[in-house]
């Protein structure tokens, strides 16, 4: 079990809220890693594994134009599909990972070019990369075999989910502090 899928459960768990998974390369291991948590049914309500561009497309909503025009290892096309998914599932969160395992380069993009996404939370919230339609995305460059590169593309994509649930949590916490001082 990577370390921060219980983190997430739990978190999510506690505040009532779900989260839906999009996966590309990383093929199922991270709706796989959130599933081995005991009580995830509790916070995670399914995952639409879109290995296929037009999966991606079809099902998740992305941009066809910018598959066409960019391919499917594109920040944008992460963020999208995380948005999708979590409209899809009716999820709080939605998040994505899109990228190159290998073992060739894809779309002009060398093995271990990958972006993760979270959709949900405040809106604008970014990392530097598309910041008009909240969410945040990171770009990731990994070394290593196929198997290492999915299996730490899974680890970052649940990292992000964590850091923006602390960081949703620190602005509600900080909104409920400002509210009791004016009241």
């Amino acid at each position: 079990m990577t370390p921060g899928a219980a983190e997430v459960v739990l978190m999510l768990t506690h505040r009532g809220e779900t989260v839906a998974v999009a996966e590309s390369l990383t093929g199922g291991l991270v709706a796989s890693e959130l599933t081995e948590v005991p009580g995830a049914s509790k916070a995670f309500l399914g995952s639409v594994t879109a290995y296929a561009t037009e999966v991606k497309h079809r099902l998740l909503g992305v941009d066809d134009r910018l598959l066409a025009e960019h391919g499917a290892v594109d920040a944008r096309v992460a963020r999208q599909m995380a948005e999708g998914v979590r409209r899809a599932l009716g999820a709080d969160w939605g998040i994505a990972t899109t990228g190159v395992a290998g073992p060739e380069p894809q779309d002009g993009r060398p093995v271990g070019t990958v972006f993760v996404a979270v959709a949900g939370g405040a809106p604008g919230a970014t990392d530097g990369v598309d910041a008009s339609a909240g969410g945040k995305v990171r770009a990731l460059r990994l070394n290593g075999t196929r198997a290492e590169i999915r299996r730490e593309s899974a680890r970052n994509v649940l990292a992000l989910l964590l850091e923006e649930l602390l960081d949703a949590r620190g602005a509600a916490q900080t909104d409920q502090r400002q509210g009791n001082e004016r009241a």
